[in-house]
């Protein structure tokens, strides 16, 4: 098995076929690495764009490709034929963060003539190196970009161009190499060929706002009081707003008075429940009650 790491640069243009901006696709550059992670070959096209006829100036500051490069370049279904035929079978291919995924998907749709990228199976390298800086003991709270993970793990980058896409890939490589730890790793790559891959991709997170709907768990609109954790009893109805069910509630042992927080947010295979417990604060000019800014998390 050999592994791929593929990256790509691209610019977002407006596309005049489909009427809107489109991120096209400007550079496409990979690695090839064996089973000990050792380079064995790379690879690199610039593309020459089917409707521009020139770079932002962002994208050649950010990437040093300039218009001329561009122009010069080979159309994007050439480069990605070249690209499967370099590439090969039994791979797994890994990019910086799935953005990339969907670059290709709006490109594949939008730009090229049933070329398609050949991922067989796939691995979100930016996911795998965030989860071994954790194991390292970094405090991960966020996504790093690639520069700034190889800073904060000693990969020198003096002799790359950063934001191009083979010497982003040699990077990549480089911090794969340091950092494998074949059961995390195993755990993290995906089979392309499930359908269930590209359906979970695409689906767009949402929150619940119908506090009727089949999906919201009525176990978690209850609330415990946070002083004697007795049970509470809810003051009157549900409002929501910025993603929030709020309502307020009086704690049947104590007498203490919170306003409830929760908030359902829709995933592909779960609902991710959030619960917070807020003071209640009276306006000093109206008898309308508000719920205070500062608030402590319930245990869901």
């Amino acid at each position: 098995m050999n592994y791929i790491i593929l990256d790509m640069e691209w610019d977002s243009a407006y596309c005049p076929r489909i009427s809107r901006f489109i991120n096209q696709i400007i550079q496409i550059g990979a690695v090839k690495l064996n089973e000990s992670f050792e380079i064995v070959d790379t690879f690199e096209k610039t593309v020459r764009s089917s409707f521009s006829k020139k770079v932002s100036g962002r994208f050649t500051a950010l990437t040093g490709i300039t218009t001329k490069d561009m122009l010069s370049g080979i159309p994007l279904e050439n480069a990605v034929t070249l690209y499967n035929e370099w590439a090969g079978t039994d791979t797994v291919t890994m990019t910086w963060s799935n953005s990339d995924l969907f670059s290709i998907i709006e490109n594949e749709k939008n730009l090229m003539r049933g070329v398609k990228f050949h991922i067989e199976k796939y691995l979100d390298l930016q996911s795998y190196i965030q989860n071994e800086m954790r194991v390292l003991g970094f405090e991960i709270t966020s996504q790093i970009a690639l520069g700034k993970a190889a800073e904060m793990l000693g990969i020198t980058t003096d002799n790359l161009e950063l934001h191009t896409a083979k010497d982003d890939s040699l990077v990549c490589a480089a911090l794969l190499k340091n950092h494998y730890c074949e059961s995390r790793f195993n755990e993290l790559i995906k089979d392309t060929q499930n359908p269930e891959f590209y359906k979970r991709l695409l689906f767009k997170p949402t929150y619940l706002s119908d506090i009727r709907s089949r999906e919201i768990d009525r176990r978690k609109l209850r609330f415990k009081c946070d002083v004697c954790g007795s049970d509470t009893k809810r003051l009157g109805k549900w409002n929501y707003r910025n993603h929030w069910f709020s309502a307020n509630f009086s704690c049947k042992s104590c007498d203490r008075k919170f306003s409830g927080r929760v908030s359902f947010k829709k995933l592909y295979d779960n609902v991710v429940v959030k619960k917070r417990i807020c003071e209640i604060k009276v306006a000093q000019k109206s008898n309308e009650v508000n719920d205070e800014v500062q608030s402590v998390p319930e245990k869901v």
